[in-house]
């Protein structure tokens, strides 16, 4: 597809015929996929599956996030027509993706959804895909955590986020955003040598045994000295990487549940996640989108830009082999 299809092309997450490659229909137009991909629950010959799991139980304060993969999608059929920048090669090229929709699960039955989140997240690896997660509060993170230990044992862990959600809570079936983190740690989805939460700036007495690069740590010793010490935590192991949009300062990100000021500026998160290429990444989500406390919509252009990171990140580990 070229730029000139756009005067014949639209709908492509329904129409378009080949998983590679840019899109180009009228950006104003279309049914929105994530970067404009086609939907499918067809996994022969996917690289990667973008997934939603529109989910909120009880965040901290602003519940919404159950809206943040629909907004997600929106904001990312703006970045379907050129390559992420930067990268150096077009992931959207180099890799079939697919739009794989979103988790199907009972709202009324909240204590069977982790199963479900797992068993869609373990549907999607045993095809041999690797997925990336548009979210939903953090809690789920832990099934999908679960569903990785599952494939590559315990994995290593960059957690972006205002804060440790290490905090105790020793009832696993607890349905909690605050403590994902503490529960994998527990039930051994995440190796807590090779954890590292970054831009935290909430306190919390105990984290468990992960490193912490909290929000004035990146201030004051800058970009590569961050990444250099993620890199050094995570080693080799089999990486997940998952993104509260909360890291990011409220000015990049007011539409979140649990707004906390100091943090990250867009260009810091976009300077790491572009470090990053080179660790052997499995997967990863981006989570806490709650696009009805920002009417601008600047917080899910921030999620999608992070998604779509994610993205490039997960197909440069693919071309390190």
């Amino acid at each position: 597809m070229a730029l000139e299809d756009a005067k014949n092309q639209v709908d492509t997450a329904f129409t378009r015929a080949e998983l590679r490659g840019l899109a180009y229909e009228n950006a104003f137009a279309g049914a929105p996929s994530f970067l404009r991909r086609r939907y499918s629950k067809d996994l022969a010959g996917v690289d990667l599956a973008i997934t939603g799991v529109p989910f909120d139980q009880a965040v901290t304060n602003r519940p919404g996030t159950r809206f943040g993969p629909r907004a997600i999608r929106e904001a990312a059929t703006l970045q379907a027509f050129d390559a992420p920048y930067g990268w150096g090669y077009d992931p959207l090229s180099e890799m079939s993706i697919v739009d794989y929709g979103d988790l199907a699960f009972d709202y009324a039955h909240t204590a069977s959804f982790p199963d479900r989140v797992t068993t869609h997240i373990a549907t999607i690896l045993g095809a041999g895909v690797g997925v990336i997660t548009l979210g939903g509060d953090h809690f789920i993170t832990q099934p999908i955590l679960r569903a990785m230990a599952d494939r590559h044992g315990p994995v290593a862990l960059i957690h972006f986020d205002a804060h440790s959600d290490t905090w105790a809570d020793d009832d696993m079936s607890r349905i909690d955003h605050g403590t994902f983190l503490y529960k994998a740690l527990k039930l051994g989805y995440v190796a807590p040598e090779t954890t590292v939460s970054v831009g935290i700036r909430t306190d919390n007495p105990d984290t468990c045994g992960v490193h912490i690069l909290d929000a004035p740590f990146v201030h004051q010793a800058g970009v590569e000295e961050t990444v250099a010490r993620i890199k050094a935590v995570v080693g080799e192991r089999p990486c997940y990487i998952s993104f509260d949009i909360d890291c990011l300062d409220p000015a990049f990100a007011p539409g979140t549940g649990t707004p906390v000021w100091g943090g990250l500026a867009s260009w810091q998160a976009a300077a790491l996640l572009r470090g990053l290429a080179g660790i052997n990444m499995v997967g990863g989500d981006v989570v806490e989108v709650s696009p009805p406390y920002d009417p601008t919509g600047v917080t899910a252009i921030a999620g999608a830009h992070v998604a779509t990171e994610l993205v490039a990140l997960y197909g440069y580990t693919r071309r390190k082999g």
